[in-house]
């Protein structure tokens, strides 16, 4: 593809400078799932691909492993100050207000805008639309955007279903203002829901649907459900719809994409996908075989993981791709920079649940 060069017409392009990803330390491997949930390893593994997963201890919550990830991507870009920070996520602090304010202001960023983005699974590709488009407006000069999620806290650990799938994280990425033809450079975003499916993803209690009806919830409605089988099969086709018109948008075909990174939802989905997309598997990044799925986290923490090991290297391109609650779906191109080696995603003193 050749450089597009910026003129008095073209407005600034959001560029990728800083990248990092956290999990907390505590792991819960699939054997223990397995004698808690009454099941096997060997079914959770073939089900998921996923082989273990970090939760929080208790009174952790979202925007300490927000914070974490932050601060490291900070230092990845060594930035000390942004005009914004955006924290995508399903499972925020508290109601109200959100978790993004506190999360700038425990980062010293005082004074920054701050805003949730609630996109379920899909955060971070609609916070990075957020992102690049507080920077085409002359908005911002540079953006914390940040997706982290603690599923473990509203899945019901004994749900057989759910229980195997998730996990806790966080993954930022630091965008400046800069050039579309520059490396770093995200572009080309298709973004898209349907809430007539809305009941297929839910946590029922605690909005003001629920506060307002008569009766308190039950334990059920505390608790992340989600319809398997119709959820996979909206997966492939939303994740595969956008992200070829995505690459219709670019004008790229899918022989251009050296690097394709769905939401590390579970290895199955990823698969179809990719398959669906023509894509060899080999191409697709993956990380959920060692964190779950992470939500909002997932894409974050599959690229700082992916750069750790060097999988990727300066003028990569990359195809983004997530869905989730809502329905939401989204898709984005990126070319990959030269960036610092980021720290690896998991915590030095990685500690296994007793």
């Amino acid at each position: 593809m050749s450089a597009v060069t910026a003129g008095p017409s073209t407005p600034p392009a959001a560029v990728l400078c800083g990248l990092a990803g956290w999990v907390p330390p505590r792991v819960v491997t699939n054997e223990q799932l397995a004698r808690r949930l009454g099941t096997d390893e060997a079914w959770i593994r073939t089900r998921t691909g996923i082989r273990r997963r970090h939760v929080v201890d208790t009174g952790q919550a979202t925007s300490d492993l927000a914070v974490e990830a932050g601060r490291r991507a900070l230092a990845s870009a060594a930035a000390d100050s942004v005009d914004a920070v955006v924290v995508a996520t399903a499972t925020p602090d508290r109601a109200c207000p959100a978790t993004a304010p506190a999360t700038a202001a425990r980062l010293g960023l005082t004074g920054a805008a701050a805003f949730d983005v609630s996109a379920v699974c899909t955060g971070f590709v609609y916070g990075l639309a957020s992102a690049a488009g507080l920077i085409a407006a002359g908005v911002a000069e540079r953006v914390l955007l940040i997706g982290a999620d603690t599923y473990s806290t509203v899945v019901d650990p004994l749900d057989r279903a759910n229980a195997v799938l998730f996990g806790d994280g966080a993954g930022a990425v630091v965008l400046r203002a800069g050039h579309p033809g520059e490396q770093g450079a995200v572009g080309h975003f298709d973004l898209g829901s349907d809430g007539a499916h809305e009941d297929l993803i839910t946590i029922a209690a605690g909005g003001s649907r629920q506060r307002s009806g008569p009766g308190e919830p039950g334990h059920r409605e505390r608790h992340f459900a989600m319809r398997g089988k119709e959820v996979y099969r909206h997966a492939v086709r939303r994740m595969a719809e956008s992200a070829r018109t995505t690459l219709s948008r670019a004008g790229w075909k899918t022989d251009d994409v050296d690097h394709f990174v769905p939401h590390q939802a579970n290895l199955r989905i990823l698969h179809s996908v990719a398959d669906d997309l023509g894509l060899p598997r080999e191409r697709c990044l993956t990380h959920v075989e060692d964190v779950g799925n992470t939500g909002a986290a997932s894409i974050p923490l599959a690229l700082a993981d992916a750069a750790a090991r060097g999988a990727v290297r300066p003028g990569d391109r990359l195809l983004l791709t997530a869905f989730g609650g809502g329905l939401t779906w989204g898709s984005c191109l990126l070319t990959w920079p030269g960036l610092p080696g980021p720290d690896h995603p998991h915590h030095e003193g990685e500690r296994k649940t007793p």
